[in-house]
C-alpha cells in the first residue's frame, strides 16, 4: 500500500501524549509543531488513527505543502499538487476549514476560495472535463498556514474524534473527551489504583479512564468520513481495525472509579453517558460536594477539572472552594492530585505548591496541570 504524512491534530500542550499514542501503534513520527503530530503510514494507518488514538481530534491525509507570500502563489502551488491521485472524477470536494497563524494570508474565506479554484483548475485540466458533478464520495479539504507555510490535508475523519457518541446530555462548559484521555494518560494511574474526580460534571473524566482501563478504542463504535473513500483506502483496512479494536477489548477488566458532583442533573447525565459507553459497571457516581471527599485505601489519585470562575460573578468563590479542595487532599495520606484549572491562585488557595504544572489549552482558554505527586505503593513482598 501507498505510505502518507498524516497529521493528527491536538490541544496544545499535549503533543507528547499524542506522540506517545502513535509510537504505541507503531508508526513513525515525521515531525512535531505546536498541537500537532504527524506521521507515516498506509491506509491501515488512516484506520487505525480514527479507531485507537484518544487525544487527536481527527486525521489529516497530507496532501502537500510550501510557502506561499501571496494568494498568486497561493493559487499556482494549490494547482502544481496531485489532486487527482487522491480526489476521483466524481468526487465532491470542498475546503471544510482553513487557519493561518502568523502569517501574510489570513482571509480564511479568501483562502477557501482560492484553493478551491485552483483544486477545480487542476482536476479541469486532468479529467478533460469542464464541469464537475460531485455526485460521489466526500473529500472535505482543510487548510493550515503556519509562519507562510501552507499544509494542504483530506480530512479522514469527518465528526471530531472527540465525539465517541456516548455523551449524549452535557453539562455547561464540559472537557472535552480527548483532553480528558489526555489528562488520565498524563499520570501514572492504572487499573487497580482508585481514581475519583470530585468535579465529574457529564462524567467525562471517569468514563475516559474506564475506557482506558478496559482497552476500549474510543472510535470502534462510530464512522468516518475516509470509509467512503475506496479509491484510496480499502474496505478491509476498517474491518480489520475494528476487528483488534474488539479483539482487545477487556470486557471482564473492573475498576474502582469514582466521580462526585454537587449537581444532581450532572450525576444523572454521567450515570447515562457511562451506561452509553459500555463502562458504567466501571464507575461509581454520587452527588458529594469536595469537601466531604474521602477514601480509606491509600495510593490513590484524584484527577479532576475544577471550576475555573471564568465569569466575575463566580470569582468570589473560587479561592474557598480551592481551599476545600487543598483540606480534603490533605486528609488522603499518599494520594496523588492532578488539577486543570486556569485559576491563577489555585496552589494558594489548595495551600501547597505542586511538584510540577503543565501549560495546556482548554479550546482557547490557558490552564494548567498541576500535579501533586504521592509516593509509589510498595511493591508486592515489601512492608
Amino acid at each position: 500500500m501507498e505510505r502518507w504524512e498524516l497529521t493528527a491534530p491536538c490541544h496544545f500542550g499535549l503533543e507528547a501524549v499524542l506522540k506517545r499514542e502513535i509510537n504505541d501503534l507503531g508508526y513513525e513520527i515525521s515531525h512535531v509543531e505546536d498541537g500537532r503530530v504527524s506521521f507515516w503510514g498506509d491506509a491501515r494507518a488512516v484506520a487505525d488513527g480514527n479507531i485507537f488514538l484518544r487525544t487527536t481530534e481527527r486525521i489529516l491525509l497530507n496532501v502537500g505543502s510550501f510557502r506561499a507570500l501571496s494568494f498568486e502563489e497561493l493559487y499556482e502551488e494549490t494547482k502544481k499538487l496531485e489532486w487527482e491521485n487522491f480526489i476521483p472524477k466524481d468526487g465532491k470536494f470542498w475546503v471544510a476549514k482553513a487557519s493561518s497563524i502568523r502569517s501574510k494570508l489570513f482571509s480564511s474565506s479568501d483562502i477557501q476560495s482560492i484553493v478551491k479554484k485552483a483544486i477545480v483548475d487542476r482536476l479541469k485540466q486532468v479529467y478533460g472535463i469542464s464541469w464537475f458533478e460531485e455526485n460521489g464520495a466526500a473529500y472535505p479539504i482543510r487548510v493550515s498556514i503556519l509562519k507562510d507555510r501552507v499544509t494542504m490535508g483530506l480530512d479522514t475523519t469527518g465528526v471530531s474524534l472527540h465525539k465517541r457518541g456516548y455523551r449524549k446530555r452535557t453539562v455547561k462548559a464540559p472537557l472535552s473527551e480527548t483532553l480528558a484521555a489526555a489528562l488520565v494518560l498524563l499520570t501514572p494511574w492504572k487499573n487497580g489504583r482508585i481514581l475519583v474526580d470530585p468535579f465529574c460534571g457529564g462524567g467525562t473524566i471517569p468514563i475516559e479512564a474506564a475506557m482506558i482501563a478496559r482497552n476500549q478504542a474510543p472510535g470502534r463504535q462510530r464512522c468516518f468520513q475516509a470509509q467512503d473513500w475506496k479509491n484510496l483506502i480499502p474496505r478491509e483496512c476498517w474491518q480489520d481495525a475494528r476487528e483488534e479494536a474488539d479483539d482487545l477489548l477487556d470486557k471482564s477488566a473492573s475498576a474502582d472509579i469514582q466521580g462526585y458532583d454537587l449537581d444532581p442533573e450532572a450525576i444523572n447525565f454521567a450515570r447515562e453517558n457511562a451506561k452509553l459507553a459500555g463502562v458504567d459497571s466501571m464507575i461509581h457516581f454520587q452527588q458529594r460536594p469536595v469537601s466531604q471527599m474521602s477514601h480509606g485505601k491509600k495510593y490513590g489519585f484524584i484527577i479532576s477539572n475544577p471550576p475555573y470562575g471564568e465569569r466575575l460573578s463566580e470569582q468570589s468563590h473560587l479561592y474557598g472552594l480551592y481551599q476545600e479542595i487543598g483540606q480534603a487532599y490533605a486528609r488522603l495520606d499518599s494520594w496523588s492530585m492532578y488539577l486543570l484549572t486556569s485559576y491563577e491562585q489555585a496552589e494558594k488557595a489548595i495551600g501547597k505548591d505542586a511538584d510540577k504544572n503543565r501549560k495546556v489549552y482548554n479550546g482557547m482558554i490557558k490552564a494548567y496541570f498541576y500535579q501533586y505527586f504521592g509516593p509509589k505503593p510498595p511493591k508486592q513482598g515489601e512492608r
